[in-house]
């Protein structure tokens, strides 16, 4: 059955779904009929849905009804390098046995492991920025190229999915859809028998939801499926998910996603230091650079992500050494007329050769920011929403003509006509 469009066609399809109603979409299926909702979305949105799949405990299922209706569907498995090794085998045998055509491994960006998590042992500390980085972060990228993608959550897992619906319209307007929302674990037993899936090898030990090997136990009588993840730790999911209940993970406004980095706006891991703050356990933070000489000694044996703040007046020169314990600088603009940060993010890229990210905070303006990449920022925490706006639109343009060069190989042009380069000879 295909959705009919009583708002005409010529409209793009993003706006077709928000004028139709998910309230509508939700009000056409029974609870149970998984297979047409999951039918339904591949109808509504051709060539841009994909599956995102843990092949975990329950995956067999949804996964079959995907080879039955499209056997090429992108399934997307994040592949974050802490898998129990019978999940790995687990992908071959299931992707053999359905058929499955297009399965994409996910895995982290090497550098954001090398900064972050260079000892593979972030889970244990701050479980929330290891699933930003192996999770989070290479599934947002992959999303990007689709309008829509498809869950195995159901209703049943956690209190916290308790009203979860068949479809779902997330902020970043993509479709979200959860076919076996309304299905228990008695319904998917039975699928699966009747169906003859191969079980996920640790099924029978008692894992019954199977997550990362570091972060995933085994399910006592009586407990909710998930209570085996992040077991002790106040946290029930892994962050990739945005949905209707504010308890799994509210909603992101479009505001909120301040950061402007590698061509799009996204969430900010990092936060301001604060008083209170102590420098043996802070995380993510930017530490202001008067602060980081205070505590130098307790900060560089701090095991965890760290950043430097750099504000206007502040000596660089002073943590030059230093700048390496950093994965990200961050240079303070408090005024559009205030230049001399420019100056620092020349010194710290092109003196003392940080390779991090290097933003800029503050008064930061579409005017400037073309400048600000050419000292070599890369990221910039923009609240400025015609900034904003022309960042989303990819309108920045180029700064052809230049007056004073940056690094060693740029020749400006204007009024010291002694550096330009020799045109051809005629």
């Amino acid at each position: 059955m295909a959705l009919a469009d009583p708002l005409g066609a010529g409209l793009p399809q993003s706006d077709r779904l928000r004028a139709f109603g998910i309230v509508a979409l939700n009000g056409m299926f029974d609870e149970m009929d998984a297979n047409g909702v999951l039918r339904q979305a591949v109808e509504l949105l051709p060539g841009d849905i994909a599956i995102v799949s843990s092949f975990g405990a329950d995956s067999a299922v949804i996964l079959h009804m995907v080879a039955s209706i499209d056997p090429g569907l992108p399934v997307l498995f994040l592949e974050t390098g802490k898998h129990f090794a019978e999940t790995l085998d687990y992908v071959e045998t299931l992707s053999r046995h359905l058929g499955l055509t297009n399965v994409r491994a996910l895995r982290p960006d090497p550098e954001d492991v090398r900064r972050f998590d260079p000892n593979g042992d972030l889970w244990e500390t701050d479980p929330d920025s290891c699933c930003h980085i192996r999770k989070t972060e290479p599934l947002d990228l992959a999303l990007a190229g689709f309008g829509g993608w498809v869950t195995g959550r159901k209703r049943f897992q956690t209190a916290d999915r308790g009203v979860l619906p068949h479809f779902e319209l997330t902020s970043d307007d993509r479709i979200k859809v959860n076919p076996l929302a309304y299905w228990n674990d008695s319904d998917i037993a039975a699928y699966r028998k009747a169906h003859d899936l191969p079980e996920h090898p640790l099924y029978a030990e008692g894992f019954r939801s199977i997550g990362c090997a570091s972060c995933t136990s085994v399910v006592a009588e009586g407990e909710d499926a998930r209570s085996g993840r992040w077991r002790g730790r106040n946290k029930t999911e892994c962050g990739i998910h945005f949905d209707v209940n504010a308890r799994i993970a509210r909603p992101l406004p479009v505001a909120e996603a301040t950061v402007f980095s590698n061509g799009r706006f996204i969430a900010d891991p990092w936060r301001d230091w604060a008083e209170g703050d102590a420098a043996d356990g802070v995380r993510y933070t930017h530490v202001p650079l008067p602060v980081f000489l205070e505590h130098r000694e307790t900060f560089l044996k701090n095991p965890h992500p760290l950043g430097l703040l750099v504000a206007p007046g502040d000596a660089i020169e002073s943590v030059a050494g230093d700048l390496g314990r950093f994965a990200s600088v961050a240079i303070a603009f408090p005024a559009f007329t205030d230049g001399r940060g420019y100056s620092t993010a020349r010194l710290v890229t092109e003196r003392y050769g940080f390779v991090g990210e290097v933003r800029a905070v503050g008064d930061v303006l579409i005017d400037q920011i073309r400048l600000m990449r050419r000292c070599g920022i890369t990221a910039f925490v923009v609240a400025h929403e015609p900034t904003r706006a022309a960042l989303a639109d990819g309108r920045l343009g180029d700064l052809p003509v230049y007056l004073q060069p940056v690094g060693r190989d740029e020749v400006p042009v204007g009024s010291r006509r002694f550096l330009r380069r020799a045109g051809p000879s005629a």
